[in-house]
């Protein structure tokens, strides 16, 4: 079974030891449907929109899937990404749930035996070679790919090195690889709240280790963190690892208009807090200017292939940016060259500079400032001979709406049907243009 905080399989470290720990919450009622009150979410229900995650209680790996899947998401997406991955005889089920007086969902993962020592060689290979959308499968890769870098600083060995313990473990696989199809599923802008951390030890296979547990911090390098002041795990290097990958931004609380709540629940009881995720999905006010919000960031090369640059603009997509872009150059000694640009959110620079000096042969990054003004945007789904079509309306006080039916969705209709892409899109602007 997944665990929340001081569970040792949900994070790299072992069963947390503190004498005055408090034992788990008794008070969960196994349900196969604990979101059934509400709607589920369809694919893209997010685009356009923003999900805080208000981790007062800290983050784990269950808690992030555990709160979306009250969210909305449907449980599906997860136990999908365990037949996508070839788990055999591996399930996945959401609980009813209480922490304090608030009610919750919890998730679990059950498997027949422990699992087995992996290394990030075996797990990178287990995900390139599943049946996972690509999306997903990128996203979980540098969710992975953080914490293996964590872990080698910690050892002090190379990425390839690195060999997960309670990591590499069946149930911290699906909540890593189950927590990026949740985000993908959804879609949205996300965005966390600064993070409690905790005091204490923890004891795991290398010996007693200090709280925060060592590859906890270095996943939350650039990440605001507080003292909680608690002697108890509140964030594990498997929350922090998801948390600083899918997060353009921390806060406290961001401006917005929230529509909807989950609440993920962990397992220990806490002193002076309830126990649990908060995830809140909601549509951004429009602005008129969003001069004070966006940030270009820019390298010069001149010794990468197109293959490269284009997975590297990939990688800065996969982080967050807005939008990223290469322009041909002539550099010094009259040497062609590329310029990598990337449009974010204040507040990513770091993240995606990593991603720039990491994916690319530049040895600098450098960024500046931009004024933006953009249309105010929604999403509705559209139903055609070929199947149901996510629709992009762009509006405000700038002429005509602009309509744009999602065209990844539009090719693989396509494919499907054996018929041009175009027919697609057009049968789903016909879709839309009925309806009004």
């Amino acid at each position: 079974m997944s665990g929340g905080h001081g569970h040792g399989h949900g994070h790299g470290h072992g069963r947390q030891r503190l004498d005055d720990a408090e034992p788990a919450s008794a008070c969960v009622v196994h349900d196969a449907d604990p979101a059934r009150h509400r709607a589920d979410l369809e694919a893209g229900a997010g685009r356009g929109k923003l999900l805080f995650l208000d981790a007062f209680a800290g983050i784990a790996g269950d808690m992030t899937i555990a709160a979306l899947v009250d969210l909305g998401v449907p449980l599906s997406i997860v136990s999908g990404v365990v037949t996508a991955l070839g788990l055999h005889d591996v399930e996945v089920h959401a609980s009813r749930a209480m922490a304090g007086a608030i009610g919750a969902t919890g998730f679990h993962v059950h498997e027949p035996a422990a699992g087995a020592e992996r290394s990030f060689a075996d797990i990178r290979g287990l995900i390139s070679g599943s049946s996972l959308d690509p999306a997903v499968q990128s996203l979980a890769l540098a969710i992975f790919t953080r914490l293996a870098e964590a872990e080698a600083r910690v050892h002090r060995v190379a990425v390839e090195q690195v060999h997960f313990h309670e990591v590499g473990a069946i149930d911290a696989i699906v909540d890593i690889v189950g927590a990026a199809a949740c985000f993908v599923h959804l879609g949205a802008e996300v965005v966390a709240s600064p993070l409690p951390l905790g005091r204490g030890s923890v004891e795991c296979r290398h010996g007693v280790l200090p709280l925060p547990a060592p590859a906890t911090v270095e996943c939350l390098r650039g990440v605001p963190t507080y003292d909680a002041g608690i002697e108890s795990e509140l964030v594990t290097p498997t929350g922090a690892a998801i948390v600083s990958t899918v997060a353009l931004r921390f806060e406290r609380w961001p401006e917005f208009a929230p529509e909807r709540i989950g609440w993920g629940a962990g397992t220990r009881k806490l002193p002076d807090r309830a126990n649990a995720l908060r995830v809140v999905l909601g549509g951004v006010t429009p602005r008129g200017s969003e001069a004070d919000g966006h940030v270009v960031l820019e390298c010069n090369v001149d010794d990468m292939t197109g293959e490269l640059a284009a997975h590297a603009l990939q990688a800065l997509l996969t982080a967050g940016a807005r939008d990223a872009w290469a322009t041909p150059i002539t550099m010094k000694k009259g040497r062609p060259g590329l310029t990598l640009s990337a449009l974010a959110p204040r507040g990513a620079e770091a993240r995606l500079a990593e991603v720039l000096l990491r994916e690319t042969s530049s040895i600098g990054v450098r960024w500046r400032e931009a004024m933006r003004i953009e249309r105010p945007r929604r999403m509705i789904e559209v139903t055609t001979r070929f199947g149901k079509v996510p629709v992009k309306i762009s509006e405000g006080p700038y002429g005509p709406p602009q309509v744009k039916p999602e065209f990844d969705v539009c090719a693989r209709l396509a494919s499907e049907a054996q018929v041009p892409v175009r027919e697609v899109i057009a049968a789903a602007l016909r879709a839309f243009h009925e309806r009004l």
